[in-house]
């Protein structure tokens, strides 16, 4: 069967999503939310769980891409090629820079710096050519800012807590440029074959590091090979695959803003799960990154964004 490969227009930077890719975004945010839980249940290498939420999303994916979409995936051009798989290396470097910082610095201070994607994502959006109203940006800071009080954020002033805290902030931000390409590539090539190309190099990029690091990532119990599939099917299949689907609709730097929700639904989750109490903060802070997200949709609504050139060609 024949594939549209005509390319859709580039989405303006705080463009209202359509109501489809709203409820999309619940479901991907709701599926994600259970990655920290599943995690901590794992009790495994964190590169290791990477590495095959990834791999076991490409075992599933591949197969079905040759059986239904052979054509399309063998049809790509050079750049929708190189496009893909460079999303894949910056979904590596985002694990590979975020992952090691929880080693170096608190959870709390690398949780609230990665959430600093919707920043980095907008920025990236102005560098292409996009405008970001003020209002915009007084959404985002306040979104970014309930995710820290959220987080508990607790930054220490030491050179190996300092290490932690840049890798964390560079990690958001190979997250933000991640969704940036990925809806680049999203403009003209299907979810289920870019999510192919994507998590594939994802898997094998984070194998060499794993081989390169010594990680242990085989013979583990019963138990964690369960909540590696559960990541598997919710935080990947139905989470990053969910947002890969939005993009072509819905930009990069709304996408960004709504993850941060993802703090909120693992802090419910811990609360009703893992027994951990939320802090005082919680209510005030899951305020914060509603309202931001509500100033940043009215700024859309208020001004339209003027589409500028590709990040990456």
């Amino acid at each position: 069967m024949p594939t549209d490969r005509t390319a859709s227009e580039r989405v303006g930077v705080l463009a209202r999503p359509p109501r489809t890719d709203v409820w999309l975004i619940v479901l991907g945010v709701s599926a994600v939310s259970t990655s920290a839980p599943l995690i901590r249940a794992a009790a495994a290498p964190a590169f290791a769980v990477a590495f095959w939420r990834n791999a076991m999303a490409s075992g599933l994916l591949v197969p079905f891409s040759l059986l239904r979409a052979r054509a399309e995936l063998l049809g790509l051009d050079s750049r929708e090629r190189r496009l893909a798989l460079f999303s894949g290396v910056l979904l590596a470097l985002h694990f590979a820079t975020w992952i090691p910082s929880l080693s170096f610095t608190s959870v709390a201070s690398s949780t609230a710096l990665v959430a600093t994607q919707p920043v980095w994502a907008a920025l990236i959006a102005r560098y292409q050519g996009d405008r970001v109203p003020g209002f915009g940006w007084a959404g985002i800071w306040i979104s970014v800012v309930g995710a820290a009080l959220l987080t508990g954020i607790d930054l220490h002033f030491s050179a190996r807590a300092l290490t932690g805290d840049v890798l964390a902030l560079v990690g958001g931000f190979f997250a933000a440029a991640y969704v940036t390409v990925g809806a680049e590539v999203r403009r003209s090539v299907s979810t289920t074959v870019y999510t192919t190309v994507c998590y594939a190099t994802t898997a094998v990029l984070l194998l060499v590091l794993i081989l390169a690091t010594g990680t242990k990532f085989t013979g583990f119990p019963a138990k964690t090979w369960l909540a590696i599939a559960g990541l598997t099917i919710g935080a990947q299949l139905l989470g990053h695959s969910v947002f890969n689907r939005v993009l072509k609709t819905t930009s990069p730097t709304v996408v960004s803003i709504a993850i941060l929700f993802e703090i909120v639904g693992a802090t419910v989750l811990a609360a009703l799960f893992l027994d951990e109490t939320p802090r005082l903060a919680a209510l005030p802070a899951a305020a914060f990154i509603v309202a931001g997200v509500v100033m940043v949709i009215k700024a859309g609504e208020r001004r339209p964004s003027v589409a500028g050139v590709p990040a990456v060609e």
